[in-house]
């Protein structure tokens, strides 16, 4: 073949490419044109998979496409987390979870079966106060009765969490650290064992996230000692922070956020993000979130990573500090 004929192939399948259409640009006008899964990584029942389900199914309204909440619990998260990192980039399964898998097991596993920065950010759903749970029985009735107790009977108090790594568990740490006190971690595979045990009187504290926690604790079938965050919860405006009962420096507080498998088109992650955001500023939707304790917090894609970015840095300088590590 001579030089000639081989410029001319060469310039006809170039031409031929700049003139076939973006076919991500093209999948994102598309976008969605089947199913959507999102898996939450902990069991049904709490609060991290109520918040999906809500914008699941305003999406399905929205777009006329069935939205699949999958729960694939277990291992802080990681399971679930890594299902979605290892998923096509398409758009088509995504990851709704709280901070543990994408902001936090990174700094507590020695070994992960994948990478946080394999998750790309859509939005924050909502954030949520953490509070501090007791079982209805228990002897202590305020916080530092609570201290009190606890440094009186060092690793006899025993504390739920979410499971290894969550962030109940580190908060429980970071209560242990700035009180001085031992207590006993039991672990479970999400929110509702967690607060079943607690009810049952089998575990005797249990940070938990508002919005799961605050309608037992009005039926009294456990007691709220405390709100975690910065500020007094509006939904329960005489309940003292954490900080005004005495411990000055304690600040814990539960987000839920969206993400999708790095590599997803960027005209179908922005497509996903003004629909979702949309839906947080609903007021049928910012409603339902009140009832359930926690704030919907839409986002643009640019403040979710950095928001993203800040929780890991915090949570990761709390893990090193307690020197926390898990197999």
């Amino acid at each position: 073949m001579n030089s000639r004929i081989i410029a001319f192939s060469a310039a006809t399948a170039l031409l031929a490419l700049l003139s076939a259409p973006d076919c991500r640009a093209e999948d994102a006008a598309n976008y969605p044109s089947q199913n959507i899964r999102i898996i939450v990584p902990f069991p049904a029942g709490g609060t991290a998979d109520t918040l999906p389900r809500i914008v699941a199914e305003k999406l399905r309204q929205k777009w006329n496409q069935t939205v699949i909440i999958e729960n694939r619990s277990g291992a802080g998260g990681n399971i679930g987390a890594e299902a979605v990192a290892n998923s096509p980039p398409d758009g088509y399964t995504l990851l709704a979870s709280p901070p543990g898998p994408i902001a936090i097991n990174e700094n507590l596993y020695k070994k992960l079966s994948f990478r946080p920065a394999d998750l790309m950010p859509i939005t924050v759903i909502a954030t949520a106060p953490n509070v501090l749970d007791v079982r209805t029985n228990f002897p202590a009735k305020t916080v530092k009765e609570l201290i009190d107790y606890a440094k009186a009977n060092p690793d006899k108090v025993t504390f739920a969490s979410q499971g290894n790594g969550t962030t109940s568990h580190l908060t429980a740490i970071l209560f242990e650290k700035l009180t001085g006190t031992r207590m006993v971690h039991v672990p479970y595979r999400g929110t509702s064992p967690a607060l079943q045990d607690i009810m049952g009187n089998t575990v005797d504290v249990f940070f938990d996230n508002l919005g799961s926690s605050m309608s037992l604790h009005l039926g009294g079938r456990l007691r709220i000692l405390a709100v975690c965050g910065t500020e007094r919860a509006s939904s329960l405006p005489d309940m003292p922070t954490v900080r005004e009962a005495g411990v000055p420096d304690f600040a814990s507080v539960t987000w839920f956020a969206l993400m999708a498998p790095k590599g997803t088109p960027d005209g179908i992650v922005a497509k996903l993000n003004a629909a979702v955001t949309e839906i947080l500023r609903d007021p049928d939707i910012q409603a339902q979130f009140a009832k359930l304790g926690v704030q919907p917090a839409p986002m643009d894609i640019q403040a979710t990573a950095k928001f993203i970015e800040e929780e890991r840095t915090r949570w990761g300088d709390i893990i090193k500090s307690a020197n926390v590590t898990m197999d």
